[in-house]
C-alpha cells in the first residue's frame, strides 16, 4: 500500500522555525516528485514547493521564497521542507504529495499521493 506519512508539525513563535519530514511506505520515492501544501482553515490547498525526482530541480511559491527550502535523501525515501522566519500566516495544515510525472508544477491535480497532513501553527 502507497503511504505517505508527514511529520515535524506543531506550535512555534513567529520568527521560529521547524522542519517538517515527508517519510514514504510501500514504495520508492526515487522516481517521485514531491510536492508540500499547506492549507489553512477556510481557503484552499495551495502549493508551497516542489523538488524533482533527482532533487536537482526545485519550485516555489512567492509566498516562502527566502524562507522555506525543500530537500529530499532518497537513501532514507525521505522529503524535507526546512521552514524559517515562520510568520503567523504559515500557519496551516502542511501535506506532502507525489507526482509521477515530471514537472515542478503546485496544482494539486498534478499529484498522484498524498498524506493525512500535520498542523503547523506559528503563534505568540
Amino acid at each position: 500500500q502507497l503511504q505517505l506519512v508527514e511529520s515535524g508539525g506543531g506550535l512555534v513563535q513567529p520568527g521560529g522555525s521547524l522542519r517538517l519530514s515527508c517519510a514514504a511506505s510501500g514504495f520508492t520515492l526515487n522516481y517521485y516528485g514531491i510536492g508540500w501544501f499547506r492549507q489553512a482553515p477556510g481557503k484552499e490547498r495551495e502549493g508551497v514547493s516542489c523538488i524533482s525526482s533527482s532533487g536537482g530541480s526545485t519550485n516555489y511559491a512567492d509566498s516562502v521564497k527566502g524562507r522555506f527550502t525543500i530537500s529530499r535523501d532518497n537513501a532514507k525515501n525521505t522529503v524535507y521542507l526546512q521552514m524559517n522566519s515562520l510568520k503567523p500566516e504559515d500557519t496551516a495544515v502542511y501535506y506532502c504529495a507525489a507526482r509521477s510525472l515530471y514537472g515542478l508544477g503546485l496544482e494539486t491535480y498534478e499529484y498522484d499521493y498524498w498524506g493525512q497532513g500535520t498542523q503547523v501553527t506559528v503563534s505568540s
